[in-house]
């Protein structure tokens, strides 16, 4: 099992610390593989006036920094662009590339050209056997993984499609993630108030889990309705240790089920 979490967008040291260390301990706990994920520029907002992060060299700086406080820790991050690859080599474990640019070829082939994991988010826009395409492009990479973030039937709304998701787990030979807050958006014209609803991650996490899914995406934060972006959809941090919990249930139940 493995858990990407941290907050949408890296806002300073100390929160991302506190974050990192509550997943962490918590991962521990249930023996969970855990990823740090935090983004250093929200490129893409609805509003030009969104907030959108500490931008590439102060995060780095501070990754580099917790990193110190807790060894072996894996820091996950997203690129826009192929000039921020050369600058997080090294420092990160895992580049991501966003959803709207899943289809990017340069983005993809040089994050593959590196010695960092790169996690590939499937495109709202996408069918499932659209990823083979993705995939064709990543020979080079150490490693990828492809992540389920919902899919667009409609304006202003995000679904989760579980026949999709089986499709893949039985496709395609590279760990999936599921997502779950991300699957939780309204995306629209509004912003932070464009709105979500946090209330549906545990059960689309125990649902995901039952189904097969071992691999999930989770932003979460102490103050969520205070925070500059996805507020809405993202777990209040109190919570995680419920979710986790029940994730892990529904992956033992779905292995005794199997047996």
């Amino acid at each position: 099992m493995r858990l990407i979490a941290g907050p949408c967008q890296h806002e300073n040291y100390e929160l991302s610390l506190e974050i990192a260390y509550h997943c962490e301990t918590l991962c521990d706990k249930y023996d969970i593989d855990y990823v740090f994920k935090a983004s250093f520029d929200k490129a893409n907002r609805s509003s030009v006036d969104g907030l959108r992060g500490k931008g590439l060299h102060d995060t780095i700086k501070d990754f580099l920094n917790i990193k110190e406080e807790i060894p072996g820790l894996q820091i996950l991050t997203d690129v826009h662009e192929v000039e921020q690859i050369h600058f997080l080599t090294g420092i990160v474990d895992v580049l991501q590339i966003p959803a709207f640019l899943c289809r990017q070829t340069d983005l993809i082939q040089k994050a593959c050209w590196t010695d960092c994991i790169v996690n590939i988010k499937k495109g709202q826009f996408l069918a499932p056997w659209d990823i083979k395409s993705l995939l064709s492009k990543t020979k080079d990479a150490k490693e990828v993984w492809i992540t389920e973030r919902g899919t667009s039937f409609g304006y202003n709304n995000l679904v989760v499609d579980f026949n999709g998701l089986q499709y893949m787990l039985d496709s395609y030979d590279v760990p999936i993630v599921f997502d779950a807050t991300h699957s939780c958006q309204r995306p629209g014209g509004l912003g932070n108030s464009s709105g979500g609803n946090r209330d549906y991650v545990p059960g689309l996490t125990r649902a995901a889990s039952a189904l097969g899914i071992e691999n999930f995406f989770i932003e979460c934060h102490p103050d969520p309705d205070n925070s500059p972006s996805d507020g809405p959809n993202m777990v209040k941090l109190e919570n995680m240790d419920d979710i986790l919990y029940n994730i892990m249930e529904s992956h033992y139940a779905q292995h005794r089920d199997n047996n």
